[in-house]
């Protein structure tokens, strides 16, 4: 999942779930309010929003 993510050719094609595992893995903490997946960790200052399509 990581190397498909890294390239940048197969957004579409990976899962959500698989992508939500992937960063709950990289350290990033998840909190769900309503739709939104938000993915958060300690030294880095941008969160990840995500949302079932």
């Amino acid at each position: 999942v990581l190397r498909r993510v890294l390239s940048g050719t197969a957004d579409a094609a990976i899962r959500f779930d698989d992508l939500c595992h992937l960063l709950e893995s990289l350290g990033f903490d998840k909190r769900v309010r309503g739709s939104h997946h938000i993915f958060r960790k300690s030294g880095v200052a941008a969160k990840i929003n995500l949302q079932r399509a």
